[in-house]
């Protein structure tokens, strides 16, 4: 908003406190602070949501794929025919095969329940996911028939177990004997201890190449799911629809919407209602910018009929008053912006201290499926929240601006 010199002059003087107009300062400071509080807010929340969405979908696409294609009775005969069929389709970047079953693992007296995860070695070595996230040893280890596996981090943590450990995997549905089924043990060397970051997959999987965990399942040469990559996630039903058909007698194609739906369908209800939740924030502060405002114009009522008498049009106090609420209104906006992105900066620092304080763990992995809290600012968000804030400070702005334009200097002035 241009003003002209005069009213610049005005407007500085009136945004400052003069002797005797505390008051309208603190109402006026207490919508400045209620702007940065509601931006900061919408801020650093969407941005969590954001994040947890974002990190949730890249963890757990990138282990389980775009979709799958999952044989009937869990079993892939022909597989390799079926791989090729699959990498031939217009629009798949990759297709890995994979065996996994739940079985048992044993180390030092302690038995936990496990996700044996069976794949080609080369698959293993070129998994971004998972050679990007070693902590311990190396994925090259993993070799066929060396006996070497791979550990999620929690799992290793309570198992004891650390590289070089030999640790037993038990599968239930071993061999017949007269005396009944002999379940199947096998012993292994942790050979690398990794951590995607979603707990529980740190705290169940097993990691193997394909030869050794179809040899401890008993399952010969079958595998259980394909992996599939797409060019383009949101797409990934239209560019395997061709293949669902040709799969339909032998095979189920699910992609990560189906397989998933329930977790990002809440994520993204969490994320829509907490943005208008929030928003409620700067709703509230646009009334306290209405109330400073309408103190204002009362306060200075003979300023105005006095202005007004020396020639000043009734638009020059409409545009003073205008860009009194929303110079309010921008400034909480720019501060609100630095203070959120200073609180994401240093989120976790600001997660420990409060938990330090409250003594209360407020970020438990086993509850919220990630093992840090994440970030990720997306800035249209962060545009449309900067646009809402200056449409709302300028809304607030117009009933008490009008009012002052609309002042009658005579009325004011006829005792003076």
């Amino acid at each position: 908003m241009i003003l002209r010199p005069y009213e610049r002059t005005i407007f500085k003087r009136y945004l400052l406190p003069a002797r005797g107009e505390g008051f309208i300062f603190v109402a006026a400071s207490f919508s400045f602070v209620a702007v940065m509080l509601g931006v900061a807010a919408l801020v650093i929340v969407m941005s969590v949501v954001n994040g947890v969405r974002g990190e949730l979908f890249d963890k757990i696409v990138g282990l389980n794929g775009h979709a799958v294609v999952q044989g009937f009775g869990g079993r892939i005969d022909n597989w390799r025919d079926v791989l090729k069929e699959v990498r031939a389709t217009p629009g798949v970047t990759s297709a890995t095969p994979i065996i996994e079953q739940p079985l048992l693992t044993t180390f030092n007296g302690r038995v936990e329940g496990v996700a044996v995860r069976g794949m080609l070695v080369d698959d293993i070595r070129k998994n971004d996911v998972l050679k990007g996230e070693v902590l311990q040893g190396n994925l090259n280890r993993l070799t066929d028939g060396s006996g070497e596996v791979a550990l999620g981090s929690e799992l290793a943590r309570n198992l004891g177990a650390n590289v070089g450990s030999q640790i037993t995997i038990i599968n239930p549905a071993g061999r017949s004997t007269p005396f009944g089924t002999v379940p199947r043990e096998i012993s292994y060397s942790v050979g690398a201890i990794f951590e995607i970051g979603v707990y529980d997959f740190d705290k169940s999987y097993i990691i193997m190449p394909m030869a050794d965990a179809q040899l401890l399942l008993l399952t010969g040469d079958q595998i259980g799911i394909i992996k599939v990559q797409t060019e383009n996630a949101d797409k990934v039903g239209e560019i395997l629809a061709p293949l669902s058909q040709k799969l339909a007698a032998t095979a189920i194609v699910a992609d990560w919407r189906s397989t998933n739906s329930s977790l990002f369908e809440a994520l993204e209800v969490e994320r829509v209602a907490l943005f208008v939740i929030l928003s409620l924030i700067i709703l509230v502060a646009a009334f306290n910018i209405v109330s400073s405002l309408i103190m204002l114009v009362r306060a200075k009522t003979r300023d105005i009929a006095i202005i007004r008498t020396m020639g000043a049009p009734r638009d020059s106090v409409l545009r003073i008053f205008v860009a009194i609420g929303v110079a309010i209104g921008v400034g909480g906006t720019m501060v609100g912006l630095i203070l959120g992105f200073v609180a994401l900066y240093f989120r976790k620092g600001i997660l420990n201290g409060i938990g330090y304080l409250s003594g209360q763990n407020l970020w438990d992995p086993s509850v919220r499926f990630l093992t840090e809290l994440p970030s990720k600012p997306n800035p249209v968000e962060i545009g449309v929240v900067v646009v809402m804030t200056i449409v709302f400070s300028f809304l607030a702005t117009l009933y008490p601006a009008f009012k002052a334009a609309n002042t009658d200097p005579v009325q004011v002035l006829r005792y003076e």
